[in-house]
């Protein structure tokens, strides 16, 4: 199976049942909140998510190469917020990820919205 139909795959079941093996050992990741190195701390990252927040649903909206080596994907991520009143928070964003020699080298993630627009969802009061 293509690498990008793989990932493809794992956005769908996220944060379930991820190809961690598609990673490179010491893979790169950033988004707005972490930096590091490793598929290690990626897969206990994704393990963070899945134990804290509920409902978690990661909507793939385009996936596709945008060379060789670097696959793009745009997505919006959501879910219920670990608070007694579980607020539903969303982030809209994209996704670099860097291949070289069959495996993501770097994945970096861009939000659409602020870290603090994101925060004030914990608090909005939806009616």
């Amino acid at each position: 199976m293509d690498i990008l139909e793989q990932i493809r795959l794992d956005y769908e079941r996220f944060p379930d049942d991820q190809s961690y093996y598609l990673y490179a050992e010491d893979v790169y990741f950033k988004d707005p909140l972490n930096q590091f190195r490793g598929v290690d701390r990626y897969q206990r990252m994704i393990g963070f998510i899945s134990r804290w927040f509920k409902d978690v649903d990661l909507q793939l909206h385009r996936i596709e190469y945008s060379s060789p080596s670097q696959i793009d994907t745009r997505w919006t991520l959501s879910w219920v917020a670990p608070f007694p009143w579980q607020p539903r928070m969303s982030i809209p964003g994209r996704s670099e990820l860097g291949l070289a020699q069959g495996k993501v080298i770097s994945h970096i993630d861009y939000w659409d919205c602020s870290r603090l627009a994101v925060l004030k969802q914990a608090f909005s009061l939806k009616s």
